[in-house]
This record gives C-alpha cells, structure tokens and sequence, in this order.
C-alpha cells in the first residue's frame, strides 16, 4: 500500500489547487493524494458556479483573499472584465452608503451612480430603481478552465487523483491515517486534509475531529432565452437588497433569486417554486419577455458560522487540517487561498508577496474554540 503526505478529501477547486500548491512549494517528492467521491472532479459546486468574480462577494472579510488572486486569475487570463452594478430601489437610497461604508477600508473599488448610468446600462430597467454602486472590477470567470489549470497543476506536481473513491473509515494509525472507501479501496497518509466542502462537517466527524458548524445552503440558478437577446456588454445587475442577481451568457441570461435555503449535503436540484421566484423578481427589474427556461440547476454553497473561510489545523493536532466552509467565494478566491493554505499547512513562516497582507489568524479553525 502506498503511503501519502496528504490525503485531501475532495478534488473540486478547493482540493485541486491546495494539491497543486503543495505540489510546488514541497515538492515532487511530497506525495499527495486526491480522493473525489464523485465519477469526477468539481461534479458539485465548483461545476455549478455562476461564474463571476467580484470584489465585494462573501463580504469585507473575504475582499483580501479576492484581491490577492485577481493578479494572477487575470495574467493566466480566467477573468474577462463585465462590471457589476449593485442596485436600490427608490426610497433605500440609504442603503448604498451603509455599502459602501462596509467595503470603505477594504482596497475594493467601488462607485456611486444614478439613475443615467442605470438606464444606459440595462436598458428597460423599471422606474423604482434609481442608483446603484458600480463595481468596475467585476468580471467573468472561467470556472471550469481555472479547474482543469489546477488538475493539471496537481498532476505535473505528482499528486495523484481517485475517483468514486468515498470515505466511510478515516482511523488513526502509528504513522497518521488508515482512510477506507465504500468500495474497499484503502489508502495511508500522514496527514488528513478536509477539502469537503457541502461534506466538510461530516468528514471531521468520521475523523473524530470537532465539527466547526460548516452548513451548506442551496443556490438556484436559471438560463432564460428571452425574446431579444441581452445586450453582451451587461454588467452583472444585483438587488443589493440580495433578491436577485443576473447577467448575459452566451446570448442567454443567467439568473438567480439570490437563495439560500439550509440544505443537507446532497446533490443539489432547482425546484420549481425557486425558479418562479427567479422570474417573478426579474420582471420586476426589467421588461424584458422571457421566452423560455432553457436549464436550471442549484449548487451548495457552504459556510462556517462567521462566513468566513477555515484555513488550518484542527485545534490540538498537528494531523487533521480544515480547508473549507468556503461559500460561493471558493473559485474566485483560489489562488490566494490555496497558497495561503499550502504555507500553514507545509510550515512555511516567511513573508509570501503573494499573501504576506493576510492575517492568517482571520481564518484559524481556532477562533471557534469551545473551551
């Protein structure tokens, strides 16, 4: 039996660049192991995003990890600029300066605009909404390409990847993890990584590790044909009141009702109440006709209580190591996060250019200590 550094349970955008980035910082012969319970990698939510980046997603304490990555998202060319307005009805004007108030300190760029700039934007945008803050740095993301990157990553860095391969039995051994699949396949490692996303809870606990209360919620998401095609230029358009969302794909529209109802780890679907929500709420933005619903599906997205991501080890072991609870943010944040995670992980204690601004405390598994 082949003995591995680090098994990392899950092989989506989270396990695939930690694998990659502890691939070049330790090493080809640091031995890594990726175990995917599904027929193939980032079946959940890295392959059901909705595929934008943004600075202000998953809020002021996700905005460093965000702007970290977007170099290096935007030099290997996964970010195409779109641009994202943020928008209020008539009489919430307020609502735009506790926005902004929010993000003030934060580095993201953000803009004040009215009622001009909407209509030139979205034509056909109903009367009551009437500002907006404009995020010109919003943009497109290549969720599936920046994926398939971080395999390729993985593999050149000698990581190995196994699908269909379920943990039911993660044991300790004398020299870490003896970690058994449903269908009988085992396999050892020195050291456990939770890379689990929607499942994350539940592979501490079959490890005998504390969960720290990472629950997913589902998201639905809709791809209307409409009798005129969407302008391509745009931007992503948000209620900031957190009602809707969509943009333009392809010459469809992508749409969201913005939900997020408690769910159970699952493979996720669109229900027909979400999906009427998404298009009553959309014809209360603009009045556009929707032709027809083309596709519909819904991804988890997962969260520790504070919203905020759980880079680290579990307290009191040196064995066991959280990299989830990660939202919707995951993708855009994965080039900051993996690295950040590789150094913890590795015991890397110099200044990395790259994410020397975050505090690694911020996302300590610790600060949900019970003691």
């Amino acid at each position: 039996m082949k003995f591995y550094d680090y098994a990392i349970i899950g092989a989506g955008i989270a396990g695939a660049s930690l694998a990659a980035e502890i691939g070049e910082i330790g090493g080809r012969e640091t031995r890594v192991l990726m175990l995917e319970r599904e027929e193939f990698p980032g079946y959940h939510a890295t392959g059901r995003s909705a595929a934008f980046w943004s600075e202000t997603y998953g809020g002021p304490g996700v905005v460093p990890l965000s702007l970290a990555s977007s170099e290096y998202l935007r030099s290997h060319g996964f970010l195409t600029r779109r641009g994202a307005l943020h928008m209020v009805r008539s009489g919430n004007e307020a609502e735009l300066d506790r926005f902004l108030g929010r993000y003030s300190e934060t580095g993201a760029t953000l803009n004040k605009v009215g009622r001009d700039h909407l209509i030139a934007a979205v034509p056909g945008l109903r009367e009551d909404w009437t500002c907006a803050v404009h995020e010109p740095a919003c943009s497109d993301i290549d969720v599936a390409g920046l994926h398939q990157h971080y395999l390729r990553r993985a593999a050149r860095g000698g990581a190995g990847l196994e699908c269909r391969a379920e943990v039911v039995s993660a044991g300790r051994t004398a020299n870490g993890w003896r970690l058994i699949c449903r269908d009988g396949r085992t396999f050892e490692a020195r050291i456990l990584v939770n890379a689990a996303g929607a499942w994350a809870d539940g592979v501490a606990e079959l490890a005998g590790a504390v969960p720290l209360g990472i629950r997913p919620y589902k998201r639905t998401v809709v791809q209307l044909a409409l009798a005129t095609q969407p302008p391509p230029d745009l931007p992503l358009v948000l209620d900031m009141a957190g009602s809707f969302y969509f943009k333009p794909e392809n010459g469809r529209l992508w749409l969201s009702p913005h939900d997020e109802d408690p769910a159970v780890p699952c493979d996720a679907a669109a229900d027909e109440l979400s999906v009427a929500q998404a298009i009553d709420r959309f014809q209360h933005v603009v009045d556009w006709p929707v032709d027809r619903v083309e596709r519909r599906w819904a991804g988890l997205r997962s969260f520790a209580p504070d919203r905020l991501p759980v880079y680290g080890f579990a307290e009191r072991t040196d064995d066991f190591f959280w990299f989830a609870g990660q939202g919707g943010f995951g993708i855009q944040t994965a080039p900051a996060a993996a690295r950040l995670g590789a150094s913890i992980l590795l015991g890397e204690t110099g200044s990395d250019p790259f994410t020397g601004g975050i505090s690694r405390g911020t996302y300590c598994p610790s600060r949900f200590s019970r003691e």
